[in-house]
């Protein structure tokens, strides 16, 4: 056995300890793995820039914001879709830590809604779905309070690198 293979076999030997310890397998590998992107919320007090992870495949989606014990005022996670999320493609807080606000965004870029999510700290299927009222295209992660304190609501325009909302008007 060559040095090389024998150093390979040890990584997969800890890879099942590494993903069954929440600290390391989201918050260590959580963001350094994922493009992030300056996105702009235009709300009542003018324009507000955030700095957002994002979440384009369906394992950044799955993993979110688990395991995260701080997240900065102007930091967030965008969740971007390739089609339109039905309302029972919700969003829950099964190993997150922190109260988040969620904004499901329409394929013009605007707001749907605003939810409040709180962590939860049961067992998975404890754990309650945050579903929209109707389809979105993208949804958009901040700390609790983020949109409040910045005055966005619905209706309000997201804009990112790619996106399709022009927010005019």
């Amino acid at each position: 056995m060559t040095l090389t293979r024998r150093r390979f076999l040890s990584s997969l030997a800890l890879a099942p300890v590494a993903f069954s310890t929440p600290f390391l397998a989201t918050s260590a590998f959580a963001a350094a793995d994922r493009e992030e992107v300056t996105l702009v919320v235009h709300g009542s007090q003018g324009p507000s820039r955030l700095t957002v992870e994002v979440a384009d495949e369906a394992a950044e989606r799955n993993r979110g914001l688990m395991g995260r014990e701080r997240l900065a005022d102007d930091a967030g996670m965008l969740f971007l879709y390739a089609s339109p999320q039905g309302v029972h493609n919700g969003f829950w807080m099964y190993q997150t830590l922190l109260a988040l606000d969620i904004a499901f965004i329409g394929a013009d870029g605007r707001i749907q809604e605003i939810r409040r999510m709180e962590p939860c700290q049961g067992e998975a299927q404890e754990c309650p779905t945050t579903r929209p009222a109707s389809r979105y295209h993208a949804a958009l992660e901040v700390k609790a309070g983020t949109f409040e304190a910045l005055g966005v609501g619905p209706g309000d325009c997201v804009s990112w690198p790619g996106s399709s909302g022009s927010c005019s008007g």
